[in-house]
């Protein structure tokens, strides 16, 4: 099927699989690789994108049946190469460990914030409960968000900011061999 795909504020001309999702085109057609395929159930926010300033989740969209401009993470940025706020916000907080999860992330924040969402970090944890974090950057991404809207709200407790303080584990060796303790 011919189509124009319009992404990025780009129009491509594409022969498209009626098959294909949303989240296909743009990684395996135009060389996006920012989107990720997490859990191909729509459950986990990696694939996250914006379609006409939304946020949609693009692996269970039919790209054949999509209709509008999608935004992908490469598309933030401007002209100039800067980065767009929420981006660079999510660098400053240290918003990301591993970055698997960081585009879905930005785009949803970018679109809660949008949407009018990022009051406060329960509204913000509300709205984007959908993007999940197998590192548990979730304090630091919630201050991302927060700041950029330039709401002010105490650390959350518990926040890698602070972390709690533990007391390390202690090996002990005997002429028995090896023996965890927790002295």
């Amino acid at each position: 099927m011919d189509r124009t795909f319009r992404s990025n504020g780009q129009d491509q001309a594409l022969t498209i699989d009626p098959r294909n999702t949303l989240l296909e085109i743009p990684r395996d057609r135009l060389n996006l690789t920012g989107t990720k395929k997490g859990c191909d159930h729509a459950q986990c926010g990696a694939c996250a994108v914006l379609s006409d300033g939304k946020r949609i989740l693009s692996s269970l969209q039919l790209a054949a049946a999509h209709r509008g401009e999608v935004t992908t993470v490469e598309g933030l940025t401007g002209p100039d190469r800067k980065l767009h706020p929420k981006q660079a916000t999510f660098v400053r907080h240290d918003a990301l460990q591993c970055g698997y999860c960081t585009p879905g992330q930005i785009l949803s924040a970018v679109a809660c914030g949008a949407e009018g969402h990022a009051t406060s970090a329960a509204d913000v944890r509300a709205w984007m409960a959908g993007n999940l974090c197998r590192c548990a950057a979730y304090p630091n991404i919630v201050a991302a968000v927060l700041d950029v809207a330039g709401v002010t709200e105490a650390p959350e407790r518990g926040s890698s900011r602070s972390p709690p303080r533990r007391r390390p584990r202690q090996i002990c060796l005997s002429p028995e061999g090896p023996r965890g303790s927790t002295r």
